[in-house]
């Protein structure tokens, strides 16, 4: 049975990305209520620890995994190097004396725990001494009814506090004011209401750098023109050259090479990439990693089933989070970029296309709702087992330009 993983960030207040929660099911026939969570988490540690490693799906970044109570009991977490994961303690588990011993036993031999969803019982009150995290689910709880507890938990000064579910930015700023040290929610990747950003009147150059590339052909001398005009802009093509993506076989000497050097396919993915690096700029920068990820996911199941546009399928998972980074609706951010039709409509239409399809799978992928995935995988005539290696390929993809 073949285990499917997903993962979602956890950000400081700075909105910095710490560490990621991996979400897992054991297939997508299993669908809640029905799925076994021991069976799940033993299946999600196969796919990762004991196949590609956990490092690369959380780009060497720490991995929360939740366990239930048999698992815990079973000593599963013990499968796992302890410098790598912590261990959610699910809210289903029972807070008895052999849970607390289990756990002790965990904390002794240097794993960190952590109580997710928690709501207080004083039974939990002796678990205290041995976790690192508390995670709150601010819309079972709200934040009202948390403050209380908060200021006794602020008073041990190695715990430390989640705020999950943060949905919106007055979410988020209120969970700051209360000392929450983490957060993990929608917000991070969803618009922000109110606020209107200008996409041509901060970076010109890009736009309309943007704007060249997606004329065919190309040109080369124009895009050239646009790096040299911008001093990071032109580092960043060097940087993307000698990154090792590409083999190199001579020296750039100068910035029209350098883009010529790329080819057309190359530059185009660079120059977009570019693009919403720049306009994700005030936003969190997982943003823009989920925005990478989803254009290499879209693009190499476009391969799979839609060759002919695969490049387009591309565009379309690269600039599905622009009105999360724009504060903007898309229909409006698209018609300044001069999109291909069935771009656009795959970002804005209601009606279903095969390029929204595949937009539609990625997404349900991402948010680990495996009955979508199954609804829109069907729609594209792909195997659900393909996905988990196309979005591994995906996140290394991602984390390789980063870096």
């Amino acid at each position: 049975m073949d285990a499917f993983t997903a993962r979602q960030a956890i950000l400081n207040n700075k909105e910095q990305v710490v560490a990621y929660e991996l979400l897992y099911r054991n297939g997508v026939e299993n669908v809640f209520p029905n799925i076994d969570p021991h069976e799940a988490t033993a299946k999600v540690i196969m796919q990762t620890h004991l196949n590609q490693g956990i490092a690369p799906i959380t780009n060497k970044k720490p991995a929360l995994i939740n366990f239930c109570e048999k698992s815990i009991l079973e000593g599963l977490p013990l499968l796992l190097p302890n410098k790598q994961v912590m261990i959610e303690i699910l809210e289903t588990v029972t807070p008895s004396d052999q849970v607390y011993q289990a756990c002790r036993a965990l904390y002794h031999q240097g794993y960190h725990l952590a109580l997710d969803d928690f709501v207080y019982k004083p039974e939990w009150q002796r678990f205290f001494n041995l976790v690192k995290l508390i995670k709150f689910d601010i819309q079972e709880t709200p934040l009202e009814k948390i403050a209380p507890l908060l200021d006794k938990l602020k008073q041990r000064k190695k715990l430390k506090i989640l705020a999950e579910k943060v949905e919106t930015k007055a979410e988020f700023i209120e969970a700051k004011s209360l000392g929450f040290n983490y957060f993990q929610g929608y917000y991070f990747c969803k618009p922000e209401m109110g606020k209107v950003s200008d996409l041509e009147s901060n970076q010109p150059v890009l736009v309309s750098l943007v704007q060249e590339s997606l004329q065919s052909p190309m040109n080369i001398n124009n895009i050239s023109t646009f790096f040299e005009k911008d001093s990071a802009l032109s580092y960043k093509l060097l940087k993307f050259v000698n990154s090792g993506a590409l083999p190199i076989t001579q020296q750039m000497d100068s910035i029209k090479k350098a883009v010529v050097y790329l080819g057309e396919l190359q530059l185009r993915k660079l120059i977009l990439l570019l693009a919403t690096g720049v306009f994700a700029q005030d936003k969190p920068k997982e943003l823009t990693t989920i925005s990478t990820i989803r254009a290499r996911f879209c693009e190499l199941i476009a391969k799979k089933t839609l060759p002919g546009q695969s490049q387009a399928s591309f565009i379309v998972g690269l600039f599905s989070l622009l009105d999360a980074m724009l504060d903007k609706p898309l229909p409006s951010i698209l018609g300044n970029l001069s999109l291909a039709d069935e771009v656009v409509a795959a970002l804005t239409a209601e009606k279903p296309t095969f390029l929204k399809y595949i937009l539609d799978t990625v997404k349900a992928y991402e948010t680990g709702s495996w009955y979508g995935i199954k609804k829109a995988a069907e729609m594209i005539n792909i195997e659900e087992k393909q996905l988990a290696s196309y979005y591994k390929e995906s996140i290394e993809w991602a984390n390789k330009l980063d870096q």
